[in-house]
């Protein structure tokens, strides 16, 4: 198997110039499972997994079978490679408790997968001598092993120091991706970005499901489906000149009677309000596209509370 990670090799320490790594997973959640297993595929030994619920040890156990269920010090004790894919709030105090209780090595690499921080919340570790990475896989996870093939269609924001940034972005390859850059101070609109694509797009699916259940529509993703999946492909390769619909045809009316409608009592309130809120951030980007006129653009948000 070709190594990645060979031609950076002066940056680690001599034990790790074959580029096999032993590898620690903290924790089995659905991104750590899908990580350590992608880590394994690549030829490095995972040599432990923290799981605690019953979920991740099933994860531990369906991903990752051959690696012992340890408690996060003994990891650290064996672990080349510490991956920490816990939650955003979990990471500093974790990385504080276990630099404070000298539990990272001096030339161990401890990676984290946060998309919200850069190496910054990995600063105790590096001041124990550990190399810092940060790696953040842009995609949403399941936890199964239909992540793995997904993740050769994936996007890894890596942010490290200078020196071993070669070594962020072979590990994000070794694991099916294609790194991208982040700089440390742009960490958190990386991150932004990513939550209002994804997450957003998860609420705005559910509200359009729910009013089409409402209205006696069986199974509403065939109606979604296709629409969502061609509005979306075409925004991703169009980007804004892509803009359809009642906002970017100017159709007052149209509009004002998808509010009143909405504004059923017997409707969650947050889907008028979610309605109001994309279709006036709508309205402006058709107006600076030249979609719509001026006066169209006020008349539009004259209506739009």
């Amino acid at each position: 198997m070709s190594n990645p990670i060979d031609p950076y090799a002066a940056e680690l320490p001599p034990a790790r110039r074959d580029g096999r790594l032993g590898v620690g997973v903290i924790s089995a959640g659905r991104v750590g499972a899908v990580l350590g297993a992608a880590l394994r595929n690549a030829g490095h030994q995972l040599v432990g997994v923290h799981a605690v619920s019953e979920a991740s040890r099933d994860r531990a156990e369906s991903l990752l079978p051959e690696a012992p269920v340890l408690e996060i010090p003994e990891i650290l004790r064996r672990a080349e490679l510490v991956l920490l894919a816990v939650p955003d709030d979990a990471l500093p105090p974790l990385v504080s408790g276990l630099a404070e209780a000298g539990h990272c090595q001096p030339g161990q690499l401890i990676i984290h997968t946060s998309g919200r921080y850069g190496v910054g919340v990995l600063t105790p570790a590096e001041q124990a001598g550990a190399i810092t990475l940060a790696i953040h896989p842009a995609m949403t996870f399941t936890g199964m092993s239909v992540d793995l093939d997904r993740l050769s269609a994936c996007a890894f924001g890596v942010t490290a120091d200078d020196t071993v940034l070669p070594v962020a972005q072979a590990l994000a390859v070794e694991m099916g991706g294609e790194p991208v850059v982040i700089a440390e101070e742009d960490r958190g609109l990386y991150h932004a970005a990513l939550a209002h694509a994804s997450n957003h797009l998860n609420i705005l699916s559910a509200q359009a499901s729910q009013l089409l259940t409402g209205i006696g529509v069986d199974q509403p993703e065939r109606v979604l489906g296709p629409l969502m999946r061609a509005s979306l492909d075409n925004a991703l390769a169009a980007g804004e000149s892509a803009l359809t619909g009642p906002v970017a045809r100017g159709d007052i009316g149209t509009v004002q009677r998808h509010l009143e409608l909405l504004a059923d009592p017997q409707l969650p309130a947050d889907l008028r309000a979610a309605y109001s809120a994309m279709a006036r951030a709508a309205t402006q980007r058709a107006l600076d596209r030249g979609l719509i006129s001026e006066d169209t653009a006020a008349a539009l948000l004259d209506v739009l509370p």
